[in-house]
């Protein structure tokens, strides 16, 4: 398993990330921890979650409970310190999480406070801002967001409050380090700007969607990146299971996500199977697996630090591991590029 450095903050991470939102609901707390153990024992020790998971829906009762199945695992085993452990403080505006409480500099030693309780452990290698107050161009609303009405001199002053508060917690040893998720390059290199001001705890990594389907991040925040050792963590490098191709023709399979959210999340479209099946083409015209192709192509991009997938069951981790093993030539490079010209942002 190849291993990369998170930012800036001496950290080494593996370039797969072991992501947890079905954790609790569609997949059970035994069935979670066998992905722990299996992860582990194939050289993955990053592993992400968030205060607002399990997902697919969001429900109040649930929140949380994918945290308290880690923790679960970290009580029972011993083994906390085998992982690099990220979660996330959810954005404003969401009524089943903190009755849509806004991300604030006030707000954080509580949250921060109940993810550890919930995780069964005294500190988070990485927090994250999983989504900003102001909104995003993440989840599909990159085709009408609008952000004429924003307030820059508040915009600043917030993300000052914000990392002083995360300065305490790295101060208390609860929190190592400090990353963003659903942000825009603007947004990014303000944090490192005022970071750089104040000495907060600088951005070591931004977690947003990005798949041979969503490849947004080409564009200027991959320049931003490389030239500030901030990494991308992709969430959905599989666009939801889309580039497995279990949806091709009209499928929806018993048991997928397509079968508890018809449309995944706005992912669903005319336009998304033609380019789903470029893709199963390329990968049929080189003999390999289009899973692993879609997974380590996310992961091998020179702006990514480690890329967050999910399984609902440990036989589709099993498969999905088989990525490792890929070394994608710059014949199948050529062709994906020329399927992306074809087919650009598909959703």
């Amino acid at each position: 398993m190849k291993m990369n450095p998170l930012g800036r903050t001496g950290l080494t991470v593996s370039e797969l990330c072991l992501g947890t939102m079905t954790f609790g609901r569609q997949t059970p707390e035994a069935e979670a921890h066998r992905q722990m153990d299996m992860a582990l024992d194939a050289g993955i020790n990053f592993i992400d979650c968030a205060e607002m998971y399990p997902v697919n829906p969001i429900e109040a009762a649930t929140v949380g409970n994918s945290e308290r199945v880690l923790g679960s695992w970290f009580e029972k085993t011993g083994r906390r310190g085998d992982y690099v452990l990220a979660t996330k403080i959810s954005g404003a505006g969401n009524m089943k999480i903190r009755d849509g409480e806004p991300i604030s500099g006030d707000v954080i030693p509580k949250t921060v406070e109940a993810s550890l309780r919930r995780l069964k452990t005294d500190y988070i290698d990485l927090y994250q801002l999983h989504w900003p107050n102001r909104g995003s161009y993440m989840f599909r609303q990159n085709w009408r967001y609008d952000p004429s009405g924003q307030d820059r001199a508040e915009t600043l002053q917030h993300m000052a409050d914000v990392l002083g508060a995360m300065q305490r917690e790295v101060e208390k040893g609860r929190v190592r380090a400090f990353g963003l998720s659903n942000e825009s390059t603007w947004g990014t290199a303000m944090w490192l700007k005022v970071s750089e001001e104040m000495g907060g705890p600088r951005v070591a990594s931004v977690q947003n969607e990005y798949s041979l389907l969503c490849r947004l991040a080409d564009t200027d925040l991959a320049e931003l990146m490389v030239n500030e050792d901030v990494g991308l963590l992709p969430f959905s490098p599989l666009g939801a299971g889309l580039l497995t191709g279990k949806y091709q023709n009209g499928a929806v399979p018993d048991g997928s996500r397509m079968s508890v959210n018809g449309d995944l999340g706005g992912r669903k479209s005319e336009r998304v199977f033609p380019a789903v099946q470029a893709y199963l083409d390329i990968a049929a015209r080189f003999g390999v697996d289009p899973v692993h192709m879609a997974l380590a192509w996310s992961a091998r991009r020179p702006f990514v630090t480690s890329s967050i997938f999910g399984a609902t069951q440990v036989e589709q981790l099993e498969h999905l591991l088989g990525a490792v093993d890929l070394n994608l030539g710059g014949d199948m490079l050529e062709a994906i590029d020329m399927a992306h010209k074809a087919h650009p942002m598909p959703y």
